[in-house]
């Protein structure tokens, strides 16, 4: 039988040991080096000896990672909407996904910045496959969703996080963040998957649907990047797709997109926190709609809020414009804007291939094309 221990992240008593026992593997040795470069190796096992829990990793070290990304590879990071949550309550924030790493790092950054409890984050177990990424994630409080599995063996691994979900936010006061869909969304069209929200759900038993959703305290979030680092990995799987072709991952395909993810230039960065769906998961249940009705209200409202939220950068407009042969949001952004996107467009994909530049483009405007739509 499955148990939590095969998923959850490291207790607080064990991270101490942990962090001795890889805090030799080289490429944790470099995560210290980058995160604290005018350090000593002394003084940043010194750091190490005095973390005693996950909060203590997190805040002595992770948070001074992203500080070092965000200088180092971004032009500037901006939140919006956290100071509407209380400091004192648990939720579950349910985002787009657009990188491994970054995504639920940026979101603890916010927490932590607006005094608010960090996450418990779920985590593809594909994505940790080496041993030191591993004992990273666990010691920032990730847990693990397990892939490739059988029909029965999903079930009971989707029951298992389900209740582990439900114990973190109901029993310990412990937030938690999950992706609104299985996997990143690779270009750029965020959707709300049925399914996550149904696993979510399982653990309610015979409770009913909104007043157990309720419970979990639900807040959307929404993450843009003004460029992705790693849009040009993205399109062997975009183009797959396009002619309906199976698409079949590289052995190092999930880490090389960490790294870059984490090193490439991102531009600004944005995310916004949506207010808890209290009221209108009650305009929900007030429908009389059945469970599947209900769940795909609740699918759409996800979507809506994760939409409003959503930044768009002058490389969106642009991207709209492009793909369209237009000049309709031309007061969005400048020429000299423009002139940086063409040129990631011809340094980072085919430019004689229509469909290959159509796929980039589009990666970038479908924010656009959602707002229109929406």
């Amino acid at each position: 039988m499955t148990t939590i221990d095969t998923i959850r992240p490291y207790y607080d008593e064990e991270v101490n040991a942990a962090l001795k026992e890889y805090a030799r593997h080289p490429m944790i040795g470099a995560l210290l080096q980058f995160t604290f470069p005018d350090k000593s190796v002394s003084e940043i096992n010194a750091i190490l000896d005095n973390c005693h829990s996950i909060r203590d990793f997190q805040s002595k070290v992770v948070y001074h990672s992203i500080q070092q990304v965000l200088e180092r590879s971004s032009e500037g990071f901006t939140t919006e909407g956290f100071e509407q949550l209380d400091p004192d309550t648990s939720y579950l924030f349910i985002s787009n996904h657009r990188d491994i790493i970054l995504d639920t790092s940026l979101l603890n950054v916010a927490l932590y910045d607006h005094g608010l409890i960090m996450t418990a984050s779920a985590i593809g177990d594909n994505l940790v496959k080496k041993s030191f990424l591993l004992a990273l994630s666990k010691l920032n409080r990730n847990f693990l969703i397990r892939r490739g599995l059988s029909a029965r063996e999903m079930l009971q691994s989707s029951r298992l996080v389900s209740d582990y979900i439900r114990r973190l936010i109901i029993e310990e006061n412990r937030s938690v963040w999950i992706a609104q869909r299985e996997g990143r969304t690779k270009d750029g069209d965020d959707r709300t998957q049925q399914g996550v929200l149904k696993m979510i759900a399982m653990a309610r038993e015979k409770q009913e649907l909104i007043p157990y959703m309720k419970k979990l305290k639900i807040v959307p979030v929404s993450i843009s990047y003004e460029f992705d680092p790693t849009d040009v990995l993205k399109m062997p799987e975009l183009m797959a797709k396009h002619y309906d072709q199976e698409y079949v991952k590289s052995g190092n395909e999930d880490f090389n997109s960490i790294l870059k993810g984490v090193t490439g230039q991102k531009k600004r960065i944005h995310i916004a926190a949506s207010a808890p769906l209290d009221d209108a998961l009650d305009q929900i249940a007030a429908c009389g709609e059945s469970g599947n009705r209900q769940f795909q209200l609740l699918t759409e409202l996800i979507d809506a809020e994760i939409l409003k939220t959503y930044k768009l950068w002058p490389s969106n407009y642009i991207a709209w414009d492009l793909l369209n042969k237009s000049d309709r949001f031309k007061e969005q952004y400048t020429d000299k804007e423009k002139r940086q996107f063409e040129r990631r467009i011809t340094r980072r994909i085919c430019e004689d291939d229509p469909v290959e530049v159509e796929n980039f483009l589009k990666m970038y405007a479908n924010p656009v094309i959602n707002k229109l739509s929406s």
